[in-house]
Parts: C-alpha cells; structure tokens; sequence
C-alpha cells in the first residue's frame, strides 16, 4: 500500500482570493507612474554603484600612497560590489517581505 507523498497543492480558491485582494490593495493605494518603477530601479542601481565607486576610489588611493605587489583597486573593487549587492539584496528582501505581510493582512 503506498502513501500520498506528494507535496501538498495550494488552494485554487485561496490563490485567487490573494490575488484580488492584492488587486482591491493596489487600487486603493491609486496607480503609481512608470516613474515610480524606475524610482526603484535607480535606488537598487545606486545601493550597488556607491560601494563600488567607493573602493575604487579607495582602492586608488592607497595603490598611489603604499604601492605594493597588490592591487587594492581591484580587490577593494570587488569588495564594493559584493557589499553593494548585499545590500541590495537585503533591500529587496525587506520589500519583497513587508509585500507579503500585507497580502496576510489583507487575506484575513
């Protein structure tokens, strides 16, 4: 005798309550402009670029003020844009988490 051991299927019915509750949520809060979207992207964009600029820059500096056989530009670079990505990344969980908690509010 075999047992069910397929994962469970969400509910069809609670799928399609989710989503028009996200719609009825959207329509109260009122249309955003596409420009809000590029807001977006741009702050995500920034959150990568500052860091990455930043230890260039610093990478720079220090190659011009202690030279060595190591290039702090480039490793100070990469360090830049993991952290910026990080930090993206964080961001968008943030986001991406308080968009659930409002579609569990809003389920209820």
């Amino acid at each position: 005798m075999m047992g069910n051991n397929q994962p469970k299927q969400p509910n069809l019915g609670k799928q399609v309550g989710d989503r028009e509750a996200l719609k009825l949520r959207a329509r109260k809060k009122g249309k955003r402009s596409p420009l809000y979207g590029l807001g977006l992207f741009g702050l995500v964009g920034w959150s990568v670029v500052v860091p990455t600029l930043v230890g260039a820059a610093l990478g720079r500096w220090l190659d011009t003020q202690y030279p060595s056989t190591h290039a702090w530009t480039l490793n100070l670079l990469i360090i830049g844009l993991v952290t910026g990505c990080l930090n993206a990344w964080f961001w968008i969980q943030k986001e991406n988490h308080e968009i659930d908690k409002d579609l569990d509010d809003d389920s209820e």
